[in-house]
């Protein structure tokens, strides 16, 4: 079976500006895969080019075994799409808007069963602009599933949430995705991708500088792990420098950072380092490894939040 989403050499230009710069992925089936990156890298854009709402200049997508550039109607029945704002009429109610929503299509899911799902039943008949922030967002996702769709797109679907709704929103995404649904999200949440997306790729500037599970992108960071170390008087720089795989070290106070590719076999002559000198305690000791921001960060040159 093809991957339910194929992409290659994607571009996409306004006038000088080059917001699409050949980008090229796959996602698989029944997984979450993420476009991290940071506002303006591209990342909506792309999706908008996927789903139909812009024409690329050059590039080719397949949808559901289907070329979307020359299909877009029989795409569209087969795919759900929640973008970053959901703009429906004050007066409407979920329940109004499911149902409408539901008319557009042949085999639509149940609204009720949507609501209930999105535990929406208490503001089923409420208004829509009475709705939080969080309530808006499940609603938003609710509409994007009303097709049964086989892939579900999503545009930094928790951009200013509160933290409570951000992680209830994620509880549902999980959901989808054990669901079976194929779920490609958009994003600039370093926690957020590396929480939910079973792969993902990073883009900056138009194009994907990096791509994997988020454990390899970690893993292929340049800088290596440190061992942060407190004790109850200062360490010996210099002797910090002899112990086993260290390749730099710093004291500051109590506390000393220390650099090295092996940490196990570093805290080993740590320890007995401080065995040696009776009257310094250990406080504190931690193993610090390289996160995806620090993979980020290698990569680009700037902090994902510029």
């Amino acid at each position: 079976m093809p991957n339910p989403l194929a992409v290659h050499d994607l571009q996409k230009s306004y006038g000088p500006v080059h917001a699409v710069r050949g980008i090229s992925f796959e996602a698989h089936a029944g997984e979450i895969f993420g476009l991290l990156g940071p506002n303006g890298a591209g990342k909506t854009t792309t999706l908008e080019c996927i789903i139909g709402l812009r024409i690329p200049d050059a590039g080719s997508v397949n949808l559901c075994g289907l070329d979307a550039l020359r299909y877009p109607r029989q795409v569209k029945q087969r795919i759900g799409v929640a973008l970053q704002a959901t703009a429906l009429v004050d007066q409407i109610t979920p329940r109004e808007a499911l149902r409408l929503f539901a008319s557009f299509y042949r085999n639509p899911a149940r609204p009720d069963d949507l609501i209930e799902r999105f535990s929406l039943g208490e503001k089923a008949d409420a208004r829509f602009d009475t709705l939080s922030g969080g309530q808006k967002q499940r609603l938003a996702i609710a509409l994007a599933l009303v097709n049964n769709p086989e892939i579900l797109f999503l545009d930094e679907p928790t951009s200013g949430l509160d933290p409570q709704s951000r992680r209830e929103l994620h509880e549902v995404i999980t959901q989808i995705r054990a669901a079976g649904k194929t779920v490609i999200l958009t994003t600039h949440y370093i926690e957020e991708a590396q929480q939910l997306c079973d792969r993902l790729a990073i883009v900056d500037y138009g194009q994907i500088i990096a791509e994997g599970t988020p454990a390899q992108l970690v893993a292929s960071a340049k800088a290596p792990p440190h061992v942060s170390v407190t004790t109850t008087l200062p360490l010996d720089p210099a002797r910090l420098q002899t112990l086993t795989a260290v390749s730099g070290a710093k004291v500051s106070d109590h506390t000393a950072t220390l650099h090295t590719p092996h940490p196990g076999q570093t805290i080993v002559d740590l320890v007995n380092l401080l065995q040696s000198d009776p009257q310094n305690e250990l406080v504190e000791l931690a193993i610090h490894k390289p996160s995806l921001e620090d993979v980020f960060i290698e990569l680009t040159g700037r902090s994902i939040r510029d």
